[in-house]
């Protein structure tokens, strides 16, 4: 196990922690912004909600460890997520998958959406988790990178598959065995996040777009193609174009796939490095081809049916969003009785038909169909077998690997 040392993130650890905060996943979705005003007053009554200051205050040392599970005598969960990542009632006055477990166990549900960015939410909860002090969380959802760096660090509870029917059995196999917590004993995904190519037909002429090589060396594309801002999104797609596993990949072949961006910037092939705010550029047809995050798509693709996505013959990324039981929480139980509940069939549908990203359980396209037939077959939400297949995960980074690609990866986009 990894041990803990109080040290500073790095320059360019929190120059890409800025990036994601102002114009990566850390932003605001265009749904966040169009539904913002409802959300924000959102009350949930019986639900409830953590204190008017956030999160309570943490326990004090050695109040709560592994093998103290209040579940049985307290019978609540205190569960923080990202904002837009739950399903709201058409009046926006209530949850209801929340609410059905609720009635169904008797367990209440804290619900607060306090992550904004997963290295911001990390400085919060660090020092608790450090000092071996309950963070007055339960259940929380992370990035892979993250949920790979907490379990390392010995401050996520192993999981009781017992209470883990559903998400044993119904786990997608896309999603079973990522480098940094094989066979999922300390987590479980809560979406999947695909990391695709989308082009604007009638900016590209009518033309399919489909590759890296072809967002960077087609000379009909020159000055409308952008890559994301996130280092480990326009990198591993870059190396899978250039036949190399993102997954297993060496200092070499990084430096490689850098260089060849690199080409694309000196030529003025690329446009620019984006975040979000790739999508009006690319609804416009300023862009005309870009490497693009899926969520952004399917939304895109409601109002605008020029978009369009590829998925490239050499593979996609896909990371994942994932649920945790921190070191000392008080309500294990509780909350893998959570876990579970979201990969029941009929609850999973619900929360995809919601949040538009890859549902991670197997066998949900029939209830998703009874909600929206469209959503059902799309890829983008449920891939099939041969989109699947080609799914690939950034490895996992040391923290010196992550310092030193940043900066690379920083100087290439000009931060």
């Amino acid at each position: 196990m990894e041990q803990y040392e109080p040290e500073r993130l790095s320059a360019p650890q929190l120059a890409a922690m800025r990036r994601s905060l102002r114009d990566g996943r850390g932003a605001l979705t265009r749904r966040s912004l169009l539904r913002a005003s409802g959300t924000a007053a959102l009350a949930l009554g019986g639900l409830g909600a953590l204190s008017a200051c956030g999160i309570p205050p943490a326990a004090r040392a050695g109040d709560a460890t592994a093998s103290d599970d209040h579940s049985a005598a307290e019978k609540r969960i205190n569960f923080s997520n990202w904002t837009e990542y739950m399903d709201v009632s058409e009046d926006e006055k209530s949850r209801p998958t929340l609410e059905a477990f609720t009635k169904r166990t008797g367990i209440e549900v804290r619900y607060t959406e306090d992550i904004n960015d997963n290295v911001e939410f990390f400085g919060k909860i660090k020092p608790q988790l450090a000092a071996g002090q309950d963070t007055g969380r339960d259940l929380i959802i992370v990035t892979d990178w993250l949920a790979a760096r907490v379990i390392r660090l010995g401050w996520a509870q192993k999981l009781d598959p017992a209470n883990l029917p559903h998400a044993f059995a119904n786990l997608s196999a896309q999603f079973r065995t990522p480098d940094w917590d094989p066979g999922r004993a300390y987590s479980y995904p809560w979406t999947g996040i695909p990391t695709v190519i989308a082009y604007n037909e009638k900016a590209t002429g009518g033309r399919k777009v489909d590759s890296v090589t072809q967002l960077l060396d087609d000379p009909r594309l020159k000055g409308k193609v952008s890559f994301l801002s996130e280092m480990r999104d326009s990198v591993g797609m870059t190396l899978l174009d250039m036949g190399k596993d993102p997954g297993s990949f060496t200092d070499a072949d990084f430096d490689a796939a850098i260089g060849r961006m690199q080409k694309g910037v000196d030529t003025k092939q690329i446009r620019r490095f984006t975040g979000n705010d790739y999508t009006a550029d690319l609804s416009k047809g300023d862009i005309a081809a870009c490497v693009a995050w899926a969520g952004d798509i399917i939304q895109l693709q409601a109002d605008n049916p020029a978009i369009k996505f590829s998925i490239p013959s050499a593979g996609y990324i896909t990371s994942s969003d994932n649920m945790l039981i921190p070191a000392n929480a008080r309500h294990k139980t509780n909350a893998e009785k959570l876990m579970d509940y979201y990969y029941e069939l009929p609850v999973a549908a619900q929360l995809a038909a919601y949040i538009n990203y890859v549902c991670p359980v197997d066998g949900v396209a029939g209830e998703l169909a009874k909600i929206d037939e469209a959503m059902a077959s799309n890829t983008l939400i449920l891939p099939d077998k041969a989109m699947a297949a080609k799914s690939r995960a950034f490895r996992s980074l040391s923290s010196e690997e992550e310092t030193a690609y940043e900066e690379k990866f920083a100087a290439l986009i000009g931060a």
